[in-house]
């Protein structure tokens, strides 16, 4: 049983084709990147795959679940999203528990009495993502890295099957953004961790805990499939439309020019 598919999705929104006849498949124990340069697409399959976005054609399914026939507030809690659009929602004054807690119950701006199963299970995820002494701590004064942490830590709380990371490295210094990159290593690793999908349009962000690559251009799949065989410097060039090769070092990887 896939954990999620794509199939011959396609959305237009007037005379414009936003995606481009999607299919994909992501099965269990696969952690995929979805790369891309700004415009492929990546914001508007997010979008689809949450269930904002309404496809001209085509289907979205999740557990054998599929958007438009089964209860959508539902389904959207089997994927857990960590993205900059819910960062810039989250109330100054919040706690980093109540953010956590909040995610059980798709609420941003958490009110109400915290149950006791809530607050221990909120407080287990802060200490398994590193921030237990971040539980009191206001949003205001949390840092770029310590944010993203909490937001998985909300997005593990409803149980997802699924786990979206978008762009989660952007705003963060470099010190930071190798330290989030190594939690999310760990992560990856865990076997109790959802299905793990990172969007990019950076390579070095690609740890390698990642098995599989879907490249995205103008709407279009331009290749995907295992990370070894499908992340190479000839569909890198495809995807991004530039003269790049593509350099590995360690178990890392690097993108320049030809």
């Amino acid at each position: 049983m896939p954990i999620l598919r794509v199939s011959d999705l396609t959305i237009r929104r007037g005379s414009t084709l936003i995606l481009d006849r999607i299919s994909w498949t992501v099965e269990k124990g696969e952690r995929w990147v979805i790369l891309g340069p700004n415009g492929s697409g990546k914001t508007s399959l997010l979008t689809a795959l949450t269930g904002y976005l309404t496809p001209t054609r085509g289907t979205v399914e999740v557990l054998t679940q599929f958007y438009g026939r089964s209860d959508w507030r539902e389904l959207r809690r089997r994927i857990g999203l960590v993205s900059s659009a819910v960062r810039q929602m989250i109330p100054e004054e919040e706690t980093g528990l109540e953010t956590v807690i909040g995610g059980r119950y798709a609420m941003i701006g958490y009110w109400g009495k915290i149950s006791a199963a809530d607050r221990k299970r909120g407080t287990r995820l802060l200490k398994e993502i590193g921030c237990a002494a971040l539980s009191e701590r206001p949003w205001l004064y949390l840092s770029q890295g310590e944010r993203q942490r909490i937001l998985i830590a909300r997005a593990l709380m409803a149980r997802p099957a699924l786990l979206i990371l978008d762009e989660p490295c952007a705003g963060l210094d470099p010190v930071a953004r190798e330290r989030f990159l190594e939690f999310v290593e760990a992560l990856g690793k865990n076997k109790s961790a959802p299905t793990l999908v990172l969007v990019t349009h950076h390579v070095a962000e690609i740890m390698p805990v990642f098995s599989h690559v879907l490249m995205l251009r103008e709407g279009r799949i331009a290749a995907q499939g295992a990370k070894a065989k499908t992340l190479t410097g000839k569909n890198l060039r495809a995807t991004f439309g530039g003269e790049l090769r593509l350099k590995k070092k360690g178990n890392r990887y690097q993108l320049g020019a030809e």
